[in-house]
């Protein structure tokens, strides 16, 4: 599993922080912006909600929601912020990924089309994980034992658009990216449906039936 424990840590950590946002009254964007220092860290944030089009206040179409999330991944290694925006079908709850845009900091450049790439399917494999993936069992085993019976994304709900911004560092070290934007999907994921349904939801992987409970409760 890539990213293994910064999966799970960075989706607990960046949905908290998207909740203090609320709590505060504060933008998502500009309370992350408030408590980092690391320029690095900055900058990727302001390129990805630029990129976006993030707006202080704005509110999204109706069923859609606006997630943001940040992490550095292992706090060593690459830079990754992303936004996404989710479309929730109120009457089944089924999520559906609209758009994602990430920026990531990996240092020096050398192959960007090999950067992009990484980040695009760690969107997407976060994305399967967070509103989909869940092994399944009863007393006796497992019961998700083939593509059949376990629930993974399909081409049907590939989102519309992905995109990937980098910010080159020429003569830094160069980090790694391979597993830096799995966490910063999954919280930016989750703060979209949070913000579409009303609802904030914990506990993964925030299926249909989850949401559906959420907004009928």
């Amino acid at each position: 599993m890539r990213a293994l424990g910064a999966y799970h840590n960075v989706f607990s950590i960046e949905s908290f922080m998207s909740e203090l946002a609320e709590l505060a009254g504060a933008d998502p964007v500009e309370f992350r912006l408030k408590h980092l220092d690391d320029p690095r860290a900055r900058d990727v944030v302001e390129k990805a909600a630029k990129e976006f089009g993030w707006q202080k206040g704005q509110k999204a179409p109706q069923d859609h929601g606006y997630g943001f999330a940040f992490a550095r991944y292992k706090n060593l290694a690459a830079y990754c912020a992303i936004a996404s925006e989710v479309e929730i079908n109120r009457e089944t709850g089924r999520p559906r990924l609209v758009r994602a845009v990430a920026a990531v900091d990996s240092g020096q450049v050398v192959n960007p089309d090999g950067i992009a790439n990484q980040v695009e399917g760690a969107i997407l494999q976060s994305m399967s994980w967070t509103l989909y993936e869940a092994v399944t069992f009863d007393d006796v085993r497992i019961t998700s034992i083939d593509w059949q019976t376990y629930p993974i994304l399909r081409f049907d709900a590939v989102p519309e658009k992905v995109d990937v911004h980098i910010i080159d560092r020429p003569g830094q070290p160069f980090l790694g990216s391979g597993e830096t934007g799995q966490g910063p999907a999954a919280a930016s994921v989750a703060n979209a449906v949070a913000n579409a349904a009303g609802k904030r939801l914990r506990d993964l992987p925030l299926t249909r039936l989850k949401i559906k409970e959420a907004i009928d409760a």
